[in-house]
């Protein structure tokens, strides 16, 4: 049997046998939740806001009053969707009143009767959960008219584009660039006072935009050649016929959307220059709505596949376009294109069938606005709580210090995981006199962070500061990115802030690993041989004038260790082998591990660099846990070899292979004479034996 979830209680009182008696009175039937005090009323108002049934508020509290969680639950429109009983020994008429003027629902003096305030806490309940339940039933019915009238408009401009013998997405793509377009262009400008309403009403208008093609022969619509002057007279008729279809509707003439409807059909073909048809209207004597979907329409027809012609890209359209090619349109829309032309393609290629929900579930929300008796709809709240719970769960996931701060009343809320990284409650009332935030961090920093958020704009909001603080006692740099968040108001409020702090130093940290395993051989250390070949080439084309040698290496017998003791002693040797490479290389010489067990060095030689070969050569050989280790190593020097990378590679890859040829356990220089050994070396040969003749044999010198 399915658990019915109880009605959640906020008890806000600062006597904690007030909270005790009220808690007993209430627990069986409801979920209590306690505060001992106003701010940490707020802070649970603001956590968990939506899933409150009902506040029991005292007045006389430390930190903030009743009066104080009032104001602050008007000023965030918490008191519209949750009722608040106010229960307090102060029972003096003036403070009844005020109470009342600040909206709770009802009044209890102190002492109580047990019934009564039961009885009152079960019916205020009831009233706002039918009051919700209402405001769902009213949002589901404007939803679902909202939902119907758009797909009956669909259905007819669909019938349209079929026999037009066009895409179905026709329709979507001109109310989309549509709405994209009329958003940009109030954003620009105030020109034409566009509200929310008037966009949805030219954007849902804007399917219909063809209708009059209904009554256009097919033969002229679907002509893949050029129309006739008879045929094109014909076409531009489609104007005047929807208009007409419209204008002569038996009812809705005085509706808003028949009316921009009849412009749109009629005038959406006319041009800013006044050379379009059907009237010849010119620049803002045209509608707006008109101009908006006439430059939506064209660009669909360009990125859209015709009878008459393939589509063009994106870039293509928006070009032809802006070059007068397509018309002259309003050089206000023509900038909205130009500066928003891939928020356009990205726009286009994102909208959905959800996407238009959320625009109708916006109209609803509209709608239900005007009202004012009527609260946030059950659908909204549920919305909201599961936006509240993806943003916990990322928050946790993300193991990111996230925080949201509320200038009024003065409190921090801090993601889980971030409270437990600093050493604080998710909490913080008053953060920049908290003797906890303090401990964390100086108060100039504090204070600095305060400022540089003050110092922002609703227009540029974003800032990125730096401070230290004092995490397990070690003091460590973050750096804090955060919005400021400013009201709706005239002139605009700092209300507070939202952000994430990262450490600066972890951050590096995990950066340097990245680049490490981007960069090194997992199993040695070494550079890998790709970004060695790349610090080289850096290295050469640096120092055009300095003399480079390039070795390659690899140990003798290496298959034997595997084969005798197994791979893991083999991959302890390959470790061994590369810390005696670091150990006697210098500082500006490079080492990699090439693959297996071959290694590279590169390095830097004034004057004779056999000595220095020498002296690696020798530090490499030696014994790891009875294992004999012997190396056979090749060596091409810029100045015989070249400085073309490939070819020094293969050069120190031919001398090596002279070495193993000739016995192994030695090192030879690149010459002249191996260029083309490989070419002659028989199959025989290639099996690398050590019996090959004593004048093929190195002597480990050059």
């Amino acid at each position: 049997m399915k658990q019915t979830r109880k009605e959640k209680i906020l008890i806000v009182d600062d006597s904690e046998l007030n909270r005790a008696i009220l808690a007993d009175m209430l627990g069986e039937e409801y979920d209590i939740v306690e505060a001992e005090n106003g701010l940490e009323a707020v802070a649970a108002l603001q956590k968990m806001g939506p899933e409150l049934s009902l506040v029991l508020l005292d007045i006389v509290m430390p930190e903030m009053d009743g009066f104080g969680v009032l104001d602050t639950m008007n000023q965030n429109r918490w008191i519209d969707d949750i009722p608040v009983i106010m229960i307090s020994a102060e029972s003096g008429s003036s403070h009844i009143e005020r109470a009342y003027e600040l909206g709770v629902t009802d009044f209890v003096a102190r002492p109580f009767d047990a019934l009564i305030v039961h009885r009152r806490v079960v019916n205020t309940i009831l009233l706002y959960a039918k009051q919700k339940k209402l405001v769902g039933m009213v949002a589901d019915q404007i939803y679902e008219k909202e939902r119907q009238g758009n797909l009956m408009i669909d259905i007819l401009s669909h019938i349209v584009e079929f026999r037009n013998g066009e895409s179905g997405l026709h329709v979507l793509h001109v109310r989309t660039l549509t709405e994209l377009l009329l958003r940009m262009l109030s954003q620009k400008t105030d020109r034409y006072r566009l509200t929310p309403e008037e966009i949805s009403i030219i954007t849902t208008a804007s399917a219909l935009h063809d209708i009059g093609k209904i009554a256009i022969d097919e033969h002229i619509l679907n002509k893949p050649g050029r129309l006739t002057e008879e045929e094109f007279a014909m076409m531009k008729t489609h104007t005047t016929v929807g208009a007409d279809m419209l204008e002569n509707l038996p009812i809705h003439q005085n509706d808003p959307l028949v009316n921009v409807a009849y412009q749109i059909c009629r005038w959406h073909h006319e041009r800013y220059d006044g050379r379009g048809y059907p009237d010849g209207l010119k620049e803002d004597s045209i509608p707006i709505s008109a101009q908006v979907v006439a430059l939506a329409d064209v660009y669909d027809a360009l990125t859209s596949q015709r009878v008459y012609k393939p589509p063009f890209s994106h870039e293509e359209a928006v070009q032809m376009i802006l070059d007068g090619k397509c018309g002259v349109f309003n050089p206000l829309l023509l900038e909205c294109l130009r500066e928003n032309a891939e928020a356009i393609r990205a726009g286009l290629a994102a909208n959905s069938q959800a996407q238009r929900d959320q625009r109708e579930m916006r109209n609803v929300a509209r709608e239900i606005h005007r009202h004012e008796e009527l609260a946030a709809s059950e659908r909204t709240l549920q919305l909201l709580e599961h936006e509240r719970m993806k943003y916990s769960f990322f928050a946790a996931m993300t193991q990111e210090i996230q925080f949201e701060y509320t200038a009024s009343p003065a409190m921090v809320t801090i993601s889980a995981w971030g409270a437990e990284k600093l050493g604080l409650g998710e909490t913080v009332m008053d953060p920049l006199h908290s003797s906890a935030v303090l401990a964390l961090a100086d108060q100039e920093w504090i204070q600095g962070l305060s400022n540089a958020l003050h110092s922002t704009c609703p227009d540029q909001p974003v800032i990125t500061y730096d401070c230290q603080l004092n995490l397990n006692g070690e003091k460590r740099w973050f750096r804090i990115v955060a919005r400021a968040t400013w009201s709706a108001d005239e002139p605009a409020r700092y209300t507070g802030a939202i952000g994430k702090a990262v450490d600066i130093h972890d951050s590096r940290m995990k950066l340097h690993a990245l680049e490490q395993m981007a960069s090194h051989d997992t199993l040695t250390g070494l550079l890998n041989h790709a970004y060695a070949k790349k610090r080289i080439l850096e290295r050469i084309e640096s120092r055009p004038t300095a003399s480079f040698a390039l070795a390659i290496f690899d140990l003798d017998h290496f298959k034997s260790a595997n084969d005798t003791y197994g791979h893991s002693f083999g991959d302890r040797v390959l470790s061994h082998v590369a810390e005696a490479l670091r150990q006697c290389i210098r500082d500006g010489d490079i080492a990699a591990r090439v693959g297996g067990d071959e290694f590279l060095i590169f390095l830097e030689h004034k004057g004779d660099v056999e000595p220095v070969v020498a002296r690696i050569f020798e530090s490499l050989c030696g014994t790891y846990e009875d294992f004999k280790i012997s190396v056979s190593m090749g060596i091409a020097p810029t100045a015989t070899a070249g400085r073309d990378y490939d070819t020094l590679f293969h050069a120190a890859d031919q001398a090596l292979y002279t070495v193993k040829r000739g016995g192994r356990g030695q090192y030879r220089f690149y010459d002249e004479s191996m260029k083309q050994m490989l070419s002659v070396i028989s199959p025989i040969d290639s099996g690398e034996a050590d019996t090959a003749p004593a004048d093929q044999k190195g002597d480990g010198q050059t």
